[in-house]
């Protein structure tokens, strides 16, 4: 498209959301509902954009600058209407040839692909006006397409402007117009808002178009539900259980198996490679890239994460970290933000690690802390560490070297290091560095008291079974 201005309505209050969040900027599968309608409008190459502000400008505004920094914000201070919206559009971006679409910023399942289809078809007809309409079961609440005996596009009725026979029709307009630009320009001035509701219709366009003799026609989409916006919380949930359908869909498509798609969540930027496994109860957000061959779940959640090929990650939360190929990950692992484990590495049960990277074969398998620390390749953390970080006031960080040995019950007392192939006994304190090839031991001698459970619990179950031992032992020594 040479000259293709899109006009993104998003002044709307949404006040059935019943919410301090504008209508727009709710999410959905990982974007807010305007993202996903403006990911659609770039998929088209358009020259210009402008998107249309009113209530809760301040937020909305600056995230549309965020997703596209070339569109243009025009500011709709009072809400009469989409023609009056469009108006102000118009004035904002000095559009005056070409060809203009004006979509809708609450329309999560808009494609671009749907929306190239249109404004081609639109171009090729050379039309004044041209709608994107839908067939859908139950009309209410839609502008009906009006054709005459032909078959051709008479106007758009409002749902609180028609007549009984014409809420009837079951052929709605989605609300994704096209025009002609020289003619929008003239039309706009000449939209009124004698009508139930008060406001300047942008679909009276079409009836002016048909008074001056030129071309309307509609463009149907199949699938309509691309067309459908959420007007509160529970519309919002049905898109996203559908979007959400329609992703994990596609993943399964393009080679990746996932075991239940009803317990599975994918949102729009998480990317798969083919012969990635899902298991049940898993949810793959934000920008999470999953490795080929790698086996994720089940119920597991993981958000802008790095999954290596080969690896296999069971019933863990991870955000911000990364997982290389052939590593093991849970169960019941915690993976806070700046974890990065190596190939074929481990972190396992009831493990938790936060700004700690763990090199290749380097195992963390149970019952840890890991914050705040570097450990070398081949090294094995053992059960029960902590790494002790913080001091009440700043945090500190652990090294330990490679191929080393732990034990458990370790309490690595930061900032501190263990050198390459140094060791610890278990219940050690490490408060000082260890060297290389070290072994570290902070426990005193064992002392063992005879006859403390008879003396200190007397009466006790414990105290009885120590007894009944005892005499054991003396009648065998006899």
């Amino acid at each position: 498209m040479d000259n293709l201005t899109v006009i993104v309505l998003a002044a709307g209050g949404g006040t059935r959301m019943k919410s301090k969040t504008m209508k727009v900027l709710h999410p959905i599968a990982g974007r807010s509902m305007i993202g996903h309608v403006l990911n659609a409008v770039a998929a088209v190459e358009p020259t210009r954009v402008v998107a249309v502000v009113g209530h809760q400008r301040d937020q909305v505004g600056p995230h549309i600058i965020d997703l596209m920094p070339n569109a243009v914000l025009a500011v709709q201070e009072t809400q009469d209407g989409t023609g009056h919206a469009v108006r102000i559009a118009m004035e904002a971006s000095g559009t005056t040839t070409g060809t203009v679409i004006v979509a809708a910023g609450d329309t999560p399942l808009l494609e671009g692909e749907s929306l190239r289809a249109f404004a081609a078809e639109h171009e090729a007809a050379q039309r004044a006006v041209s709608i994107l309409s839908g067939r859908v079961p139950n009309p209410f609440g839609y502008g009906r397409i009006v054709r005459n005996h032909e078959g051709d596009v008479e106007a758009i009725v409002e749902e609180k402007d028609a007549s009984p026979l014409q809420r009837e029709i079951d052929e709605i307009n989605s609300g994704i117009l096209a025009f002609d630009a020289e003619f929008l320009v003239s039309a706009l001035p000449r939209i009124s808002n004698d009508n139930a509701k008060g406001e300047y219709y942008l679909t009276d366009a079409v009836g002016i178009a048909r008074e001056d003799g030129l071309t309307v026609g509609a463009h149907l989409i199949e699938d309509v539900a691309q067309t459908e916006g959420a007007n509160d919380r529970a519309q919002l949930a049905d898109l996203g259980r559908e979007l959400n359908r329609r992703i994990v869909t596609r993943w399964m498509k393009d080679g990746v198996t996932v075991m239940d798609p009803a317990t599975t969540w994918i949102e729009a930027d998480v990317v798969l490679e083919p012969d990635v496994v899902i298991l049940p109860g898993t949810q793959l957000l934000g920008a999470t890239v999953v490795r080929e061959d790698a086996v994720v779940g089940p119920d597991t959640t993981l958000k802008d994460c790095e999954i290596g090929a080969g690896a296999r990650v069971v019933r863990t939360h991870g955000e911000l970290a990364v997982v290389g190929d052939q590593a093991n990950v849970g169960p019941f692992a915690y993976l806070r933000p700046g974890t990065q484990l190596g190939i074929a590495g481990k972190i396992g049960t009831f493990v938790e690690t936060k700004n700690a990277q763990i090199g290749d074969g380097a195992k963390v398998p149970h019952l840890s802390y890991v914050g705040d620390a570097e450990i070398g390749e081949g090294t094995n953390i053992g059960a029960g560490t902590i790494f002790a970080n913080y001091d009440g006031v700043a945090k500190h960080r652990t090294v330990i070297g490679r191929h080393a040995r732990t034990g458990s019950n370790n309490t690595f007392v930061a900032p501190v290091s263990l050198g390459d192939g140094a060791g610890t006994a278990g219940g050690t304190t490490v408060r000082r560095n260890v060297p290389a090839g070290a072994l570290a031991v902070s426990a005193s001698a064992q002392r063992n008291l005879e006859g403390w459970s008879e003396s200190k619990r007397p009466g006790t179950a414990q105290a009885e079974a120590a007894r009944t031992a005892r005499e054991q032992q003396e009648k065998t020594a006899e």
